[in-house]
């Protein structure tokens, strides 16, 4: 599944080709998009944002009306010029929004609907999100009473939890708990209040980092470690079996979770609080 900063960098490109245009058309294959009212009113609609919240993008249509849309673990949005070649094949098109000069492309997005200003408002979803590290009105501590309201569970666990912070993922994940040196399986009880926040902070920076349009064009790739070899921009993520960059024991996978997810981690640099 795409983490915020994917997200948020799709957000960003869908903003900068579209925000100011007008539709001229819009297709869909979603039996949920399918409103004749809001179909027929579409064109000539002008588009006056695309952002991003957590792991959803919205895209407005003047004050009245949004899409909001999920791209879970296959979704994509592309952009293509009138008459462009695809990069995927129609088949897996669910949504097109034509403007003059682009035509952008939601690939494969299972999760989509229409949301009014009111109904924007009260989403349940959107308005349960936890703060959001990409977002200026980022509120730290909000994020870390989340945290730490839920003792009983591993921290792993609640770093995945879109109620206590918006856009994480199992990548980041695994890399800020080991950038922290925390075990993923050590309760929230068992951390100290220091050990919270230094996780949030990290998970910002994380994020953060990786928006940022660097000069060196390394923006689009993730990294954590500032290691120039595009084999070991990771610390631990998807390394299971490898040495540790920090102090070359093996990294260890385990499947955790509800939704047995996988997390990465190094047993030296990251050894259990609990007794």
């Amino acid at each position: 599944m795409p983490e915020g900063d994917t997200v948020f960098r799709t957000a960003r490109t869908l903003h900068r080709a579209l925000a100011g245009a007008q539709v001229t058309a819009f297709e869909t294959r979603l039996p949920q998009l399918l409103s004749l009212p809001v179909r027929r009113g579409l064109p000539g609609r002008e588009i006056t944002s695309v952002e991003a919240r957590g792991k959803h993008i919205l895209i407005a249509f003047g004050q009245d009306l949004s899409l909001r849309t999920h791209l879970r673990m296959h979704g994509s949005w592309h952009l293509a010029r009138p008459g462009e070649r695809w990069r995927r094949p129609r088949a897996h098109m669910r949504i097109v929004i034509t403007t003059a000069d682009w035509l952008a492309i939601g690939f494969q997005i299972p999760e989509a609907e229409w949301l009014t200003a009111s109904s924007l408002a009260r989403h349940v979803v959107l308005q349960a999100l936890g703060p959001d590290p990409l977002s200026p009105s980022f509120d730290a501590h909000e994020a870390t009473a989340r945290i730490a309201s839920d003792s009983a569970a591993t921290i792993a666990d609640v770093l995945l939890n879109q109620r206590v912070i918006a856009g994480l993922g199992n990548v980041f994940k695994s890399e800020v708990l080991f950038e922290c040196r925390v075990s993923p399986f050590d309760r929230v009880r068992d951390l100290e209040p220091e050990t919270v926040a230094a996780l949030v902070s990290s998970s910002a920076r994380a994020l953060r980092k990786n928006v940022s349009e660097r000069p060196d064009g390394a923006g689009g790739r993730r990294t954590m470690t500032n290691r120039l070899n595009r084999e070991e921009t990771l610390w631990v993520y998807r390394r299971a079996g490898k040495p540790c960059h920090r102090c070359g024991s093996t990294i260890q996978m385990r499947k955790t979770g509800p939704d047995a997810r996988s997390t990465y981690w190094c047993p030296s640099c990251q050894p259990s609080r609990t007794t």
